[in-house]
């Protein structure tokens, strides 16, 4: 009995011996830092610090560099040897100008930004608590480089690069969110993110198909929620956050709440928030064309036109939302690590603002049309084993089923009819990735995907005096969408100053369509695609010095068809719906940029990039005719037919550029730039400005920061688009603009200043806020259909535990 006393104390001594806890603490105010990355590439070995700001690293024991990195510090490296000297504990020198900065979404592998020529922005958790974003989408307009559009209080749709809706992708945990009902129309769907919830958030400029696939042509939102993190000792792990929040424009009034218990191997992190936003209120000066006068109300079974008592209040744009997420992490040793996540998003109905505004014989065109519920889940488990075997040294399976649900409601002015659409689509996927050291600096990162949609779609008619409902058209045929995958890349490191990286990837997608012949004369019951997509990249990075970095590469980014594309019936514009077409083919992006960054002394930072891109075989809306008619009827109308075909090509260009200052007493300056231009074939061989090419716009910060306090002060700037400049489909939406003096329709420039601060009242407390276009200017972002928010005061209380 003593024997095995012994020889158990003896494999507990051995045990412990092997989990090594780091501790990084902040060296002016010793502060513990979460989130801080701890990175090597020899062993290949990736952590984030806990909320005490620690991280086991026994995995990388024997590194001869490990480098601990952190938004607005400077890098330190060491080898674990040097750490041990340090009794394993770094301070962290805090400063803004940094070339140095670890990156997921890349290569969906941690590395440096030094090592990728691909431009990406990062969001952290810091900054989202200081700028108070309402939503996702909001978010990702802080970064100044990110242009977002919104039709409604209730949506958000970015615009990178000249591209946006179904050529941008969404990933949530590396898990592809783009759906096969993605439309080439505005989108909403980042909304059911929740900012509370998001750990880190990064945004890779330009197509990123090899790693992600379909649709990653302009660019990648990559967002990674909040991580479970383990104790490194015998006392469990609990930290946690809760909020409060008001915005005074449109009186939010939101709570957030979440939790984090850590074991030696087993975490878990729940969270919940809950949005309740009021009509949105404009600003007072500006364009009267974005003045709401009057509103629709049904009263005794007639649709009655009432005056607005406030125009400045835009009804009715009010809507709530709740998002929940639960996370279960087990680390049965440093070579297995598995995690589970639940996402669930669900907002109520929120109405389509600008289909309210649409006018028609001087009467509302619209009597209701709002959007039902949208639902998103997420269910996915996540498994990443480190070992050095022949063919990875780490490798990460990805499987995950997500349940989406949208629906549209609409009812002309003084119509009896309801016309309701229900979409859901069940998505599946599983991503194997795989990263490989095979000596002389050479990684090999390669791996496979598989992705299918079950979307299915129905379509109710009722009769709002009887309240009989029967069946109507549906948006989407029944349909399968599959997509399967293989892709590769290689990093090669020449010397300590030159790396290239090359990777390709073939893609197959499928499509299965059954069309319901019921309400309009098509001749096919049943489509089949199944085609090929073949996409690369070619870069190369130079560092100079630790001070200096320039990049270059050429890329190939490409959107397969998919079922909105091939099979959506809608009223695609004034007199003309939209009809199914099953003979397309995949779109191609080719793109080439240079990027240069440069720090100079301790204070100043640098950086340009200047990108074209030319999209070839794109899916664009045409006329179109069925069994030979070229209008067919549609929601009681005679309507002239469209569809979707390879018809045209697109070219964007531009420039992004930054600089950041650090001035003495804890100032400092930075700002964003960014201009675009882009054009795309029309149907009779003319070009037209493109569509999603945003105005010229930035952001530019003056900040301060102490120990206890953070501020800013800034001015976010958008350019004009001339009636000669819009797209000519924007053209004939006057509804959505301002009117120049010829009475044609156009988007002015504009520009707010806003405040923000957060001060941290002890280890526990925060208090942040600010106030948001401070002048009151009343403007419409660039093919908006709402006008933007008024003046509107912030105030946040943060409770940490």
């Amino acid at each position: 009995m003593k024997r095995y006393i012994l020889f158990m104390a003896i494999v507990l001594i051995a045990m412990a011996g092997k989990s090594q806890v780091l501790t990084v603490k902040d060296l002016v105010d010793f502060e513990l830092l979460e989130f801080a990355t701890v990175s090597s590439d020899n062993p290949k070995a990736y952590v984030i610090t806990n909320a005490n700001g620690q991280a086991d690293i026994s995995t990388f024991e024997g590194s001869p560099e490990i480098i601990i990195s952190m938004v607005g510090y400077e890098k330190y490296t060491a080898s674990y040897e040097e750490l041990n000297q340090l009794r394993f504990t770094v301070f962290l020198n805090p400063s803004n100008i940094t070339l140095d900065q670890v990156v997921v979404s890349a290569t969906r592998w941690n590395q440096q930004t030094r090592e990728t020529s691909a431009k990406v922005t990062t969001i952290s958790a810091k900054k989202v608590a200081l700028e108070n974003p309402q939503t996702a989408a909001d978010m990702l307009g802080t970064t100044g480089e990110v242009f977002i559009q919104k039709s409604q209080q209730g949506g958000g749709s970015p615009m990178i690069r000249g591209f946006a809706t179904n050529r941008l992708l969404i990933a949530v945990d590396g898990i592809r969110m783009n759906t096969a009902i993605f439309r080439g129309g505005n989108l909403q769907n980042i909304i059911s993110l929740d900012p509370f919830a998001t750990e880190r958030a990064e945004v890779l400029f330009g197509p990123g198909s090899v790693i992600y696939g379909s649709d990653a042509i302009g660019g990648v939102m990559s967002f990674q929620t909040l991580t479970p993190h383990l104790s490194n000792s015998k006392d469990p792990l609990v930290s946690g956050n809760a909020v409060l929040r008001f915005a005074s424009a449109n009186n939010e009034q939101t709570g957030h709440v979440d939790v984090n218990v850590g074991w030696k191997k087993w975490a878990m992190v729940t969270s919940f928030s809950n949005y309740n936003f009021g009509d949105l209120r404009m600003g007072s000066y500006g364009p009267d064309d974005y003045l709401r006068p009057f509103y629709v109300q049904r009263v005794d079974s007639v649709d009655k036109v009432f005056t607005n008592n406030d125009p400045l209040v835009q009804k009715p744009t009010s809507y709530k939302q709740t998002n929940m997420m639960q996370k279960i992490r087990f680390k049965p040793n440093e070579n297995w690590d598995f995690n589970y996540g639940f996402h669930y998003s669900t907002t109520t109905d929120y109405d389509r603002y600008d289909r309210h505004i649409r006018l028609r014989n001087g009467l509302p065109r619209s009597g209701e049309w709002y959007y039902g519920p949208q639902i998103w889940m997420m269910n996915n488990l996540n498994i990443t084993h480190h070992a050095e075997t022949g063919i990875y040294d780490e490798a990460t399976l990805r499987v995950a089923w997500q349940h989406f649900e949208e629906s549209r409601i609409d009812r002309d002015f003084n119509d009896f009819i309801r016309h309701k659409r229900f979409e859901e689509v069940e998505a599946y996927s599983a991503n194997l990735d795989l990263i490989k050291k095979v000596g002389n600096g050479s990684t090999l990162l390669y791996g496979l995907e598989a992705v299918i949609n079950d979307v299915t779609s129905s379509g109710i008619e009722e009769d709002i005096n009887t309240g009989i409902s029967f069946n109507g058209p549906s948006r989407y045929p029944q349909s399968t969408w599959a997509s399967y995958a293989a892709y590769i890349t290689v990093q090669q490191k020449l010397n300590e100053k030159i790396m290239l990286h090359a990777g390709a990837r073939y893609n197959r997608f499928i499509v299965d369509s059954e069309f319901d012949t019921t309400y309009y004369p098509i001749s096919e019951t049943n489509s089949k695609l199944n085609n090929g997509a073949l996409s690369g990249n070619l870069g190369v990075i130079i560092n100079p010095t630790e001070r200096w970095t320039i990049s270059a590469g050429v890329s190939t980014g490409f959107r397969s068809p998919n079922v909105d594309d091939i099979g959506k019936v809608f009223d695609s514009e004034e007199g003309s719906v939209t009809v199914p077409n099953t003979d397309l083919e995949a779109e191609y992006a080719y793109n080439a940029e240079i990027d240069a960054a440069k720090v100079f002394g301790d204070f100043l930072k640098i950086d340009i990039t200047g990108y074209y891109t030319i999209l070839e075989n794109a899916m664009v809306r045409r006329d179109y005719s069925i069994n030979g008619m070229d209008s067919i009827m549609y929601d009681g109308e005679l309507k002239k037919v469209q569809a979707i075909q390879n018809a045209a090509s697109a070219n964007v260009w531009g420039i992004q550029a930054g600089v950041e200052i650090k001035l003495p007493a804890g100032f400092g300056i930075s700002s964003r730039f960014n201009y675009q231009q882009g054009e795309e074939e029309m149907d009779d061989g003319t070009t037209s400005p493109s569509r999603h090419a945003a105005p010229w716009f930035g952001i530019t910060r003056l900040t301060y920061s102490t120990q206890q306090l953070r501020m800013e002060f800034y001015a976010v700037y958008n350019g004009e688009v001339s009636y000669d400049n819009l797209n000519i489909e924007e053209q004939g939406k006057s509804y959505l603009y301002a009117s120049d003096e010829n009475g044609n329709p156009y988007s002015p420039s504009w520009y707010t200043l806003n405040f923000k601060a957060n001060y941290q009242l002890n280890d526990q407390l925060s208090v942040s806020g600010g106030l948001e276009n401070i002048t009151d200017q009343r403007y419409r972002p660039y093919s908006s259909g709402i006008a933007a928010a008024g003046r509107n005061f912030i105030l946040s209380l943060r409770l940490s535990l």
